[in-house]
């Protein structure tokens, strides 16, 4: 069996794993995602996780049901980590922003709000200096900024849907560790 054949060390057999379902994950996550990117970035993590999981196959099932409920997990994973909670990317008037905050029935911010607010603002910038490069700096200022559409901001800078896209994933990701 191909997973006993795997565990012992086998490479060869894990790539008769990949290639025999490769296909159907990523249809199946094609399905899902309709985003070119996050489908093949996904697909490499559920292989990943198969890897790393192969251990805990107990053959109580067929192996490919095994395979996609892996899917269906990780799947269920990526959603969950995309909701991040916000940061506002200006530097407002404090006053002002929590006067705002205070008119609209929320409570003013606490102590330690203000400081995560300040230390998150610092993460954030040292990022922008040190680890994002002009480029992805531009695209996630035409987009999340200006709300320039992607397939604007492809055809402005003669990339495609799919490099921006998968620029901007690649920047979020930076900027929200």
């Amino acid at each position: 069996m191909l997973v006993d054949r795997v565990r012992s060390g086998d490479r060869s057999a894990f790539d008769e794993i990949y290639r025999r379902y490769f296909r159907r994950v990523y249809a199946f996550l094609d399905k899902r995602l309709h985003n070119r990117a996050d489908t093949e970035e996904t697909t490499q993590e559920v292989f990943i996780n198969i890897f790393s999981s192969l251990d805990s196959f107990r053959g109580e099932a067929p192996f490919a049901a095994w395979i996609f409920g892996l899917t269906r997990r990780t799947l269920a994973a990526r959603f969950r980590r995309k909701r991040h909670p916000t940061v506002p990317l200006f530097e407002e008037d404090e006053d002002q922003s929590f006067s705002d905050l205070a008119a609209n029935g929320s409570s003013q911010a606490t102590p330690l709000e203000n400081y995560e607010f300040r230390e998150r603002t610092e993460r954030l910038d040292h990022l922008l200096e040190n680890e994002v490069s002009k480029e992805q700096r531009q695209l996630f200022e035409l987009h999340h900024l200006q709300s320039m559409p992607i397939a604007e901001i492809a055809e402005t800078l003669s990339k495609s849907e799919d490099s921006v896209k998968s620029s901007l994933y690649r920047t979020r990701k930076l900027l929200l560790r």
